[in-house]
């Protein structure tokens, strides 16, 4: 009796897997030609086919929450992806130079690393002059000249003034023009030789490079400093085409939906053989960094027919050809090759290789994709 009972439940397993495996009415390649009655054999488990179609139970497919939907044709904005690169946005940004050669000293907070948050106009650095030894020399004994000339002036400024009945006034005034142009010439040249100048930000926002350490001895107009605003940048792209530039209803980047960016103009100069087209990356604390290269996904102003569908959807079989998996019957997974464009961050538009009416797999993709 109990191999009776085992017999017909093999029976009835065997049943089941011949039937997984038969695709239900509706799956065709993209000329149109039926997929159904192409199974490489019954199987009862995961596994992949010998004719390249993959066999998922039920099951398995509950546990790899995959989801498919029908898809259809429609006429879908036209899209460009364009290679680019971030910036600082002159308006929102700055940079901080060196203004003569001079040694590095903190400021009131100490030397401010990249990452940190600066408001304009604040201390950074301070930058103490430096000059080579027989300038220096030089200019010590000038200030000497006029520190002792200084006391001569005095001198002379206070006797004529006792002698003012006597002295006319006019001798009187330039004496202390004289002193004053003294006082302040030996002022100027005391900062020079031993005073410092106070380095400040040039905007508010988050240092993106710093290039300074205490004691270090800079140049003039060297870098110290790169300012950001982490909520505004620039992406410059590039075209060859000038009229497509023109025909740019909206962009996006590749990945990062929650970048807006605004199309600012076309740069009217080459660029490495070709043309910069410029947009304003808008956002709060946007996943970006100066000199990051990015894609940019363009909408033209025209269309193209397609089938849409989520980004999620396409995969790579070992050829490297971007393929999408059709649902062809209950268990049974057959891939397509197709051609994609980018349609913004999420979605793509298949325009070869997937027609309509097919069950698309748009969860799960990458998972049966997996399967050996």
């Amino acid at each position: 009796m109990k191999n009776h009972i085992h017999i017909v439940i093999s029976a009835i397993a065997l049943c089941c897997a011949v039937t997984g495996v038969q695709a239900s009415p509706g799956a065709h390649g993209p000329n149109g030609e039926h997929l159904d009655g192409q199974s490489a054999g019954p199987t009862a488990g995961l596994a992949r086919l010998s004719d390249g179609s993959v066999n998922v139970p039920k099951l398995a497919q509950r546990r790899m929450s995959i989801r498919t939907i029908m898809v259809h044709e429609a006429d879908l904005p036209q899209t460009v992806e364009l290679n680019g690169r971030t910036s600082i946005d002159p308006n929102a940004g700055g940079r901080v130079q060196a203004p003569f050669a001079g040694r590095i000293d903190a400021g009131p907070g100490g030397i401010p690393s990249a990452g940190s948050r600066v408001r304009k106009g604040q201390v950074l650095v301070f930058v103490k002059p430096v000059a080579e030894a027989l300038e220096r020399g030089a200019q010590q004994a000038q200030l000497a000249e006029l520190r002792a000339n200084r006391a001569l002036l005095e001198r002379r400024l206070k006797r004529l003034e006792s002698l003012g009945g006597v002295v006319p006034a006019k001798e009187i005034e330039a004496a202390r023009a004289e002193l004053a142009g003294n006082v302040g010439s030996a002022r100027a040249l005391s900062g020079a030789v031993q005073g410092r100048e106070a380095i400040t930000a040039s905007a508010t926002g988050v240092i993106a490079t710093a290039n300074v350490l205490a004691g270090q001895i800079v140049e003039a107009r060297d870098v110290l400093f790169d300012i950001v605003d982490p909520d505004r940048m620039l992406v410059e792209a590039q075209v060859t085409d000038p009229r497509m530039a023109q025909n740019i209803a909206s962009a996006h980047l590749a990945g990062a939906q929650e970048v807006e960016l605004s199309l600012l103009g076309l740069g009217r100069s080459l660029r490495e053989g070709a043309l910069p087209v410029t947009f304003r990356a808008k956002g709060q604390g946007l996943p970006l960094a100066v000199g990051q290269p990015v894609t940019v996904v363009a909408k033209l102003k025209g269309t193209v027919r397609g089938i849409s569908l989520p980004a999620a959807a396409l995969a790579r079989n070992q050829a490297n050809q971007t393929i999408v998996w059709i649902k062809s019957g209950a268990l049974r997974f057959i891939a397509l090759p197709v051609e994609a464009k980018s349609l913004d961050a999420n979605t793509v538009v298949v325009t070869k290789g997937l027609t309509a009416d097919n069950r698309v797999v748009v969860a799960g993709a990458s998972l049966i994709n997996q399967i050996r």
